[in-house]
């Protein structure tokens, strides 16, 4: 039998606002490495990396001082980037992923298709407008971001919870283990993307 090819992508993205280095093995052991100069984005980076069972090294800065927007939607960019990379041309992989994460009185579901069709559907009710000194609806910019720079489709639904850093902690956890099932190689496919067309 053939050995898989490392699946590894190293992204760097420079622009007038942002820069950032990434790297991303996606058949790891969890091992996180992150500092974005955001630090709400480093603990979230984290757990994605950890729960997914990815190794994610990030080295960023940016325009903080006029806030975190750019940073966060330009850290989704390089992601979404990375997992197109690593990915090729999706061949062998399950391509579907679905997870529901507790976190105390919140519930999280991510459910995702790496179908080559970004798309974003985003059901969170968010009860405060900051986590610490974190904009929460970055959160959303950097999913919008990631999808359409991956080509995957995610669908992220809170059906319920109160406190706004459990709601996103799930949030990021469920992200990883959807990702994670979702990327996995499945040994009955023998080549080729999981498609009845053959290709997505």
């Amino acid at each position: 039998m053939t050995p898989t090819p490392p699946r590894k992508a190293h992204i760097l993205r420079r622009t007038r606002e942002t820069d950032i280095d990434l790297s991303l093995t996606l058949d790891g052991q969890g091992a996180a490495d992150i500092k974005t100069g955001v630090p709400f984005m480093d603990h979230m980076l984290t757990l994605f990396s950890v729960h997914g069972f990815f190794d994610l090294s990030v080295r960023g800065s940016g325009d903080t001082e006029v806030d975190d927007h750019h940073t966060v939607e330009d850290l989704g960019i390089v992601l979404g980037q990375a997992f197109r990379e690593a990915l090729a041309d999706f061949s062998g992989i399950k391509r579907y992923g679905a997870t529901v994460v507790p976190m105390d009185e919140a519930l999280a579901r991510v459910t995702v298709d790496i179908s080559n069709r970004p798309y974003l559907h985003y059901q969170v009710l968010l009860g405060d407008e900051k986590v610490g000194n974190f904009d929460s609806v970055l959160v959303k910019e950097f999913l919008r971001a990631l999808v359409l720079h991956s080509g995957m489709t995610i669908h992220v639904e809170v059906p319920y919870g109160e406190n706004s850093h459990h709601i996103l902690e799930a949030i990021f956890k469920a992200l990883g283990r959807a990702l994670d099932q979702a990327t996995t190689l499945e040994p009955r496919k023998k080549g080729g993307a999981l498609s009845s067309k053959g290709v997505l």
